[in-house]
């Protein structure tokens, strides 16, 4: 694999400027879209009690790597033609991914009582809403990706509702928790591994960058290369968290850490060893860059900082 360079550094870019605009959008939309009130089906109200933990589970809180790649995906592609589809699709893969957390964090599945620094939903709210807000958190995802207000065009909706379920089912998200689960104890090999977090973590993370491309009118090469892009910064996101997972404590990280290790799951940095699991991240992330000089998209830089942002977090 290819070892970065000077070259393959993230240009210059305000990434705290730039996603606190972007944020601020994403959190006034969810926390307006989120509610009791909105009608649901024929008119009726949606259940206080379930809203509740719907909204515990997605608000005031979490990166919202996913909604900034969606937006900055977009601008790369648009010119501005389509906002409204990529708020929405934000919006969307959001929700999908805060209903992940939701059941991942059961007793049944990885048993989890703190995220995102605080109690989890079914330690909240009790395992059968927490499991109902999951569900409903799923189903809103698609809600939002279809209006009736004619603000999103139809084709558009059908190609963000395929996206967005591919990412998320049996051949991605879904899938690859399946595998995950069915993995501890055993050692993978490195491209079993891969295969995994390709599936389990890197699928809703490079959707999010297609459905954003997609909100606009990319041509093959630059959907080829924000393809390319996306794969790269999914697989690196969960080799990062591995390595996180036995270098950050709790509080950095917002959940508890050494969790991979307690359970006796499969990680990179089992396979690799901590300081190979570094390099791999920092090869992922040349590239994620080398993808986005392909693409023959004049605005990238975003995209280029996020990459970055996802490699060399702390938490």
């Amino acid at each position: 694999m290819m070892v970065p360079n000077s070259d393959t550094k993230a240009p210059t870019f305000q990434l705290d400027s730039w996603s606190r605009t972007r944020l601020d959008q994403v959190e006034r939309a969810l926390e307006a879209w989120i509610t009791a009130d909105a009608p649901l089906g024929a008119g009726h109200a949606a259940p206080a009690a379930l809203v509740e933990a719907m909204r515990y589970a997605v608000l005031d809180g979490g990166k919202r790597l996913r909604p900034l790649l969606v937006l900055a995906a977009h601008e790369a592609v648009a010119n501005g033609a389509g906002a409204q589809a990529a708020l929405r699709a934000a919006c969307a893969v959001e929700l999908i991914h805060a209903y992940s957390l939701v059941h991942d964090d059961m007793p049944c599945m990885d048993n989890d009582v703190l995220r995102r620094g605080k109690p989890t939903v079914h330690v909240r709210f009790g395992e059968a809403s927490a499991l109902l807000a999951g569900d409903a958190l799923q189903a809103l995802a698609f809600e939002f990706l279809t209006p009736e207000d004619g603000s999103v065009e139809c084709c558009t909706q059908a190609r963000l509702c395929s996206l967005l379920a591919r990412a998320a089912g049996s051949g991605g998200m879904a899938g690859g928790q399946a595998i995950d689960l069915a993995s501890v104890g055993h050692t993978l090999s490195e491209s079993e591994l891969r295969e995994m977090h390709l599936l389990k973590t890197g699928a809703l993370l490079q959707g999010s960058v297609l459905m954003g491309a997609h909100c606009g009118k990319p041509d093959a090469q630059a959907l080829a290369a924000l393809q390319d892009y996306g794969a790269a910064i999914g697989l690196a996101f969960q080799v990062v968290d591995d390595i996180l997972d036995v270098t950050a404590d709790s509080s950095t990280l917002g959940k508890t850490a050494g969790k991979d290790a307690d359970n006796d799951k499969p990680t990179y940095v089992s396979l690799m060893g901590l300081a190979r699991s570094q390099v791999y991240a920092q090869e992922l992330l040349a590239q994620a860059l080398q993808a986005l000089q392909r693409s023959g998209l004049a605005n990238t830089l975003a995209l280029a900082a996020l990459a970055d942002m996802v490699v060399n977090r702390a938490h």
